[in-house]
């Protein structure tokens, strides 16, 4: 006789049920009426409203500089999650968990802290701009907060490969005449790759939706320093609805764009270990 095992969770199918009315509830639905919403304008319509000026200066300052700042967080993370893997040292815990506070930190408290540190009378506003570098309410503001957001996702990506990276393998590269640049060359960076282009993907895709901790530091001037979700909410104030939804459904196109990038390189990461 056969006897059937239960299992802890439910049946395939209510389980499957549970999760397509849940996805269904919270994701599919908002997105597909924005979609319907964009749509109901027509081709000519919804190309002038997401290629005007406007529009275009806040695409070029939002995936400009999220491209910028997942780039910094692309080096410096991996320097950082070397450092935390590698070395111990008095307040290492500190560092680690400080490393997470972006991800706790309320984006608006985010926002106001980095303008008050960075403004002209700031703590390093104030020398940065006897240099002559103005940071808050500049572009360059913008690419500094969408950087401070970024970095754990590189950080929290990268560490776990350097876990299982053995040291024995450096050490034994050393013994065969390997500069240490060659040992990082061909040892330690085609195995932190993957991992690396994965962090910069996940940083870059949050930075394209980052509204809160860029508000206050970038000054929200048009055509200047004004980033796209921005844009959108101005326009939700203007009762401008059918703008509004034609240029987040441009978002939503490139944050699907970025979930594919990052599923087809977890992907290279697991055929690469194999």
């Amino acid at each position: 006789m056969r006897f059937k095992t239960r299992g802890v969770l439910p049946g395939f199918g209510l389980s499957l049920g549970y999760t397509v009315l849940y996805v269904g509830l919270l994701v599919l639905l908002p997105l597909s009426a924005m979609v319907i919403k964009a749509s109901s304008l027509g081709l000519s319509e919804f190309w002038l409203k997401v290629t005007d000026d406007r529009a275009l200066a806040a695409y070029r300052l939002s995936f400009g500089s999220a491209f910028v700042g997942s780039l910094l967080n692309a080096v410096f993370g991996v320097l950082v999650a070397w450092v935390l893997v590698r070395y111990r040292f008095p307040g290492r815990s500190i560092v680690d968990a400080l490393v997470d506070l972006p991800f706790a930190l309320p984006t608006a408290v985010a926002g106001i802290a980095l303008t008050t540190v960075y403004a002209e009378h700031g703590v390093l506003g104030e020398p940065l701009a006897k240099l002559g570098l103005k940071v808050a309410f500049t572009p360059l503001g913008v690419t500094m907060a969408l950087t401070f957001i970024g970095i754990p996702f590189v950080v929290r990506t990268v560490q776990p490969v350097l876990e299982e990276i053995d040291p024995d393998v450096e050490e034994a590269a050393a013994v065969l005449g390997a500069t240490r640049f060659q040992t990082f060359r061909r040892v330690i960076f085609p195995a932190l790759l993957p991992a690396t282009l994965t962090g910069f993907a996940l940083a870059f895709a949050r930075a394209l939706g980052e509204y809160g901790s860029v508000v206050f530091i970038s000054g929200n001037m048009p055509m200047r320093t004004e980033i796209t979700p921005l844009l959108i909410v101005t326009k939700l104030e203007q009762y401008d609805y059918a703008g509004a939804t034609a240029i987040a459904a441009v978002m939503l196109v490139a944050s699907f764009g970025m979930l594919l990038l990052v599923n087809l390189l977890e992907r290279w990461a697991r055929r690469a270990e194999a």
